[in-house]
């Protein structure tokens, strides 16, 4: 049998050994040391092509007149900065691996791990040449009472737990259809423990969807109990998207129903209702892979740190945070709009990069997107307005702070107020919101405060980036403008809030707060776990069609290896259910344990997010045990594993740790907007008859930070 060309070639080069080599380390190669050499100076080259056209081609997709959202959102969630170069690393090695293992079947043409034919040696030399190896390189941290905007050397033991750019950590090990890389689902006829797995699409449809009108709403939650989980999601998680697709398939757009490279669209099955209306698919591109030392199998980059450090508001990328920072002067201020005001209050500043897709999404108005900490800011105009309240406040501390230190420098003064807000980011999720969430059982999946442990990895788990899309579940239909008597001024419905700078630049952020404050969240019911505006409409495209939220949940859990929902029941120590019976005990409902069966034959293969979304709700909490569970861990562990937690000894002094403590969501809008009467808790269900006047609520108070000395001491 004659070998092929490029095997012939390889042969004539010596970069294949037939016959045994030794290593310096005494391990037998079959490969060459050059061929690995040269197979990464190619990947090199393929990935730093494929990037550059991959972003001049979204730039040119999200530039034109008719772009589509989502056309902007992808290019919006594209890498840059930091995550960028750690994805750009990753794809470095994973390309080097591909080469090296299509020249090993020259010799093996059975061969399907390339690990297993690499001694110890030259796998250490593809981290190097890639790079993957200087981003674990050891760091010198010095003492600091501050954060580094990235988390790296919050731990000085390990110096990257929680840092951003780097992979989540798994709690579970991934569960790929080659158990490397390939998503279950990804192979035409694949199966899955005898059985193909439903398409995303059918389980949006048949679990998903509201099937029972009218909507309900929610008595016991406002919608500001949703916002607040996406802005905290936003601080501790972000899945970039892949920069760029594989160099062998020459499509870089994902804009195709090809399931390819890092191209995998949820296809649309023929009953599916949209199936005959134009187009067969709605695009995703693959969140980006993050290097590994140690696991071959893909993980996923998390272009965030870990650590609640309030990063929406100042970036956790080094350039991104100096942007955000006022430098005409020395008073550790935010750079706000110069353009715009509302009512004599500052907004963001406009995000002056191109393409804008908000003046795109909104032709008639043209208002630019804001920026802001965290490039989403823009995503939904109830989260562009927290944005806004949490940059208003730290200018509002600045200010204070610089009238009652003022031989303090701007750095001193931009860093004090940056510990505080990330302070009270910590203090209203761990007091205020995550008993809400969590109910009877919060005691038990957080139990509380002993102190910082340098041996707890507060790393966000894989899985904590599907179980906290739970918050979907509480997305209402519309958004609410509400005047300040209280009645009710217009309602904008959700899908047309996505990238729409209109409200806020025309009205404010008074109104919009007013809406969150008065309206209820939706009830996340069996029969209603997602609205329609989400599941139908998100991001808009052909045909009038959008995105679907739930199909893109399901998918995106696909894309990132993640086990089933048996398996994170045993993992937190849950009752398994093994057939339709039990899981109908499970989940209280013989009807929805039918659904899951039809779809899925059988309960091992059940996904986590649809699952984990219909259980019922523990006592007083908003979440099933599954998903509590894993929630209650990811919060434990980066609370516990935080040495610059505000409850942690030393890193406040017990007066500024009581003026933290006094801080609630009504104060902070109270002591930054125009508005007058706020709930004592704007997270429940509120009746306009019990708001009271922000008379009742103080500023806080930070008297306690009268020291020139302060923070110099910090151990």
């Amino acid at each position: 049998m004659n070998s092929p060309p490029i095997c012939a070639v390889l042969l004539l080069a010596g970069f294949l050994i037939q016959t045994s080599a030794a290593s310096s380390q005494g391990e037998e190669s079959l490969l060459s040391y050059d061929m690995i050499r040269e197979s990464a100076k190619e990947a090199r080259e393929l990935v730093d092509s494929a990037y550059s056209k991959t972003r001049k081609d979204l730039k040119v997709r999200a530039k034109r007149a008719n772009a589509r959202i989502s056309d902007l959102r992808a290019f919006c969630n594209q890498a840059v900065g930091g995550a960028r170069n750690s994805a750009r690393t990753a794809d470095y090695k994973d390309f080097t691996m591909m080469l090296v293992e299509e020249k090993l079947k020259c010799l093996y043409p059975g061969a399907s791990n390339v690990s297993d034919y690499l001694t110890e040696e030259q796998k250490e030399i593809i981290d190097q040449l890639t790079g993957c190896a200087y981003l674990y390189l050891p760091k010198v941290c010095d003492p600091t009472p501050y954060r580094t905007i990235t988390g790296v050397c919050n731990n000085r033991k390990h110096s990257y737990y929680g840092s951003a750019n780097i992979a989540f950590i798994r709690l579970l090990p991934a569960n790929y259809e080659d158990n490397r890389s390939v998503p279950l689902g990804w192979t035409p006829g694949s199966t899955h423990n005898g059985y193909s797995l439903p398409p995303a699409r059918d389980v949006s449809i048949v679990i998903a969807r509201v099937s029972a009108n009218p909507i309900e709403y929610d008595p016991e939650r406002g919608v500001m109990f949703m916002q607040w989980g996406q802005l905290l999601d936003h601080d501790v998680t972000f899945s970039v998207s892949s920069p760029t697709s594989s160099p062998y398939t020459g499509n870089v757009d994902c804009n195709s129903c090809e399931t390819t490279g890092p191209c995998f669209p949820i296809v649309y099955p023929p009953h599916d209702p949209r199936y005959n209306n134009g187009q067969k698919c709605i695009p995703l591109i693959r969140t980006a892979a993050a290097c590994s030392l140690t696991d071959p199998r893909r993980n996923q980059l998390n272009g965030r740190s870990s650590f609640i450090d309030a990063g929406p508001v100042y970036g956790n990328d080094m350039n991104l945070a100096n942007a955000l920072r006022n430098r005409t002067n020395d008073l550790g201020l935010l750079a706000i709009n110069q353009n715009i005001s509302d009512n004599g209050l500052p907004l963001l500043p406009h995000d002056t990069s191109s393409p804008d897709p908000c003046s795109i999404a909104d032709p008639v108005v043209k208002g630019p997107c804001f920026l802001a900490g965290d490039s989403r800011v823009n995503e939904q105009t109830m989260l562009t307005a927290f944005h806004t309240l949490f940059m208003r406040e730290h200018n509002h501390l600045a200010t204070q702070m610089h009238e009652m230190n003022p031989h303090w420098s701007g750095d001193k003064i931009y860093n004090e107020v940056r510990k505080i807000i990330g302070a009270i980011f910590q203090k209203i999720t761990y007091i205020e919101w995550l008993p809400l969430l969590l109910g009877d059982h919060m005691s038990e999946w957080i139990p509380p405060y002993t102190g910082y442990d340098e041996d707890v990895n507060p790393g966000t788990s894989n899985v904590f980036t599907q179980i906290f899309r739970v918050g979907h579940t509480m997305v209402p239909q519309d958004m609410y403008l509400v005047a300040e008597d209280y009645t009710t001024v217009s309602k904008i419905p959700i899908y047309r809030t996505f990238f729409s700078a209109f409200p806020i630049i025309t009205g404010g952020i008074d109104p919009i707060l007013r809406g969150m404050m008065l309206y209820n969240a939706k009830l996340n019911r069996q029969d209603q776990i997602m609205v329609d505006t989400l599941r139908e409409s998100l991001y808009p495209v052909l045909n009038d069609y959008g995105a679907d939220l739930a199909a893109t949940n399901v998918q995106r859990g696909r894309d990132h290896g993640m086990p089933g929902y048996i398996a994170w029941r045993s993992h937190c120590g849950l009752s398994v259910p093994m057939d339709v019976h039990e899981l109908a005990a499970v989940m209280d409902s013989t009807e929805q344990a039918e659904k899951f069966m039809k779809l899925y034959n059988m309960t091992d293969n059940i996904e986590i997010w649809p699952a984990g979304v219909s259980e019922p709700h523990v006592p007083n909490g908003k979440v099933g045990e599954a998903i509590g569970c894993l929630i209650g861990d990811q919060f434990r562990r980066i609370r516990d594993g935080d040495r610059y937690f505000y409850q942690n000894r030393g890193v406040f002094t017990q007066g500024q740790l009581e003026a933290i403590e006094g801080v609630s969501i009504s104060s902070i809008i109270c002591a930054n907007t125009n508005i007058r009467e706020v709930p004592r808790n704007p997270f429940l269900g509120n009746d306009y008859q019990d708001f009271m006047d922000c008379s009742n609520f103080s500023p806080m108070d930070i008297s306690s930070w009268e020291s020139p000395e302060f923070g110099d001491s910090f151990d």
